[in-house]
């Protein structure tokens, strides 16, 4: 039986990609969006970070998927690696580690059974793989085994840096797996990033990933996801954000963008559409707005 948790996440981990928010100086107070050119500037400044939620996630997930296997394949972590007892197949945690960079730490409570936590440390911090500053904790608490149908998985950032913004919150993603189509839902609380300058903004939201098909083959690259969603940013000026799917996102885990759908967004007085296209796999998109429209390049 193929992983379902790195497809999955491989799905979900464009829909906050795209933020695209309006902000004046921080000493405003509420106003109508000053112009189509501030919208653009400031969701490409914004796309980044809100994409790390979802990072967080992937980590979290793949982690979840390499205790997991363990008991399966009846090997040990050694070295400094271990953990004190973490229990993971050394392959693929070496494959995790490389992935988040040379600086962490990882520790595991209960290293038996479930519930158990598993807390990555970044320390001071270093560059990762991605090319990303990151320090800080990430604390991950799993209620079950993460493909297990009805278990949570709830991610706490403590201190947590990449690039010099600060990114707070809670991440909760549960399985909703059932006859086999695999579901999760995810759901972001008191999310928060700020920059150095003291500029940020609030994020809270919710959203359903479901397996639209390959859920019959052991290859992984004919899995295809479906992404349904809604999300809201506020500024400390009062400008807020809010997204919604119209039609939902397609993500096929051989393309490495989503391939359909459109996105909706609404900020202040004004409506926005993000069109992702006819199901060919590209990194383009159509931004449109009340007088005109733009192509855009995914990150």
């Amino acid at each position: 039986m193929k992983s379902k948790i790195n497809l999955f996440v491989t799905a979900m981990i464009l829909f906050s990609a795209i933020t695209l928010v309006s902000c004046k100086k921080e000493n405003s107070t509420q106003t109508p969006v000053a112009n189509d050119q501030e919208v653009l500037t400031m969701s490409e400044e914004n796309t980044n970070a809100d994409a790390e939620y979802d990072d967080i996630a992937e980590i979290g997930l793949s982690a979840g998927a390499d205790m997991e296997a363990a008991p399966n394949m009846g090997s040990e972590v050694t070295g400094s690696a271990a953990g004190g007892g973490l229990g993971i197949r050394p392959d693929l945690f070496e494959d995790l580690k490389f992935k988040i960079g040379p600086c962490t730490t990882f520790e595991v409570s209960n290293d038996s059974t479930f519930p158990k936590t598993l807390t990555i440390n970044y320390g001071d911090g270093c560059v990762c793989r991605d090319g990303k500053f990151r320090k800080g904790i990430v604390v991950m608490h799993f209620s079950a085994p993460i493909r297990q149908t009805g278990a949570v998985l709830t991610i706490t950032l403590k201190d947590y840096y990449v690039n010099r913004a600060h990114i707070e919150g809670k991440k909760v993603i549960t399985n909703l797996t059932e006859n086999g189509v695999h579901k999760y839902a995810i759901l972001v609380d008191d999310g928060k990033v700020t920059w150095p300058n003291g500029r940020g903004f609030k994020y809270e939201g919710a959203k359903v990933v479901t397996q639209l098909s390959g859920m019959d083959t052991r290859t992984v690259r004919d899995d295809v996801y479906s992404i349904e969603g809604r999300n809201k940013t506020s500024y400390a000026n009062g400008n807020v954000v809010v997204k919604n799917t119209e039609t939902a996102l397609i993500k096929p885990v051989a393309c490495a963008w989503i391939v359909k759908g459109l996105l909706k967004i609404r900020i202040n007085d004004r409506t926005i559409y993000i069109n992702f296209g006819n199901g060919d796999c590209d990194n383009k998109a159509i931004l449109k707005w009340a007088n005109g429209e733009k192509e855009i390049t995914l990150p």
